[in-house]
């Protein structure tokens, strides 16, 4: 599976529709990082919780052994992304890294495991660990594994 199936409802905010489509217009080799910063993203396509609609969702590129880890940041404010949601409904989606395109499966992570990606995210993006302060709730961490 490297295409999800469905009508694809954009995001309703500008900035997320315009990475998307240029991402996906250069086959990954443009609009790749964050703008703000300049780090890595990757696109995560899945399913609506609610609608079961096509989704595309930009996430910072943090990646270990073929993993990739979505951090649930939402820049410190007190509510998960929509995409939360969306992962602990439907956890099969394709990530797109550069021009590379897989199946993927999310799983949430808890206990030891998610200090140990915790950690890997704050030394791979450490506005992560600035974030984290700014709000009373624990972010959530989703490892994305490959499906085959």
């Amino acid at each position: 599976m490297t295409e999800l199936q469905g009508e694809y409802v954009p995001s309703t905010a500008d900035w997320v529709r315009e990475q998307v489509a240029a991402f996906e217009a250069s086959n990954g080799a443009e609009a790749n990082v964050l703008e703000r910063d300049g780090k890595p993203i990757i696109l995560i396509t899945n399913r609506g919780a609610k609608t079961g609609a096509i989704r595309k969702t930009p996430l910072m590129r943090v990646e270990r052994d073929g993993k990739y880890l979505a951090v649930a940041s939402m820049g410190g404010s007190d509510k998960n992304p929509a995409w939360v949601a969306n992962f602990r409904t439907y956890p099969d989606m394709v990530l797109q890294d550069g021009g590379t395109k897989k199946a993927y499966v999310a799983r949430e992570l808890s206990g030891a495991e998610r200090e140990e990606w915790w950690d890997y995210a704050v030394k791979t993006w450490p506005t992560y660990g600035e974030y984290q302060p700014n709000t009373s709730r624990i972010f959530p961490l989703f490892l994305l594994e490959p499906a085959d």
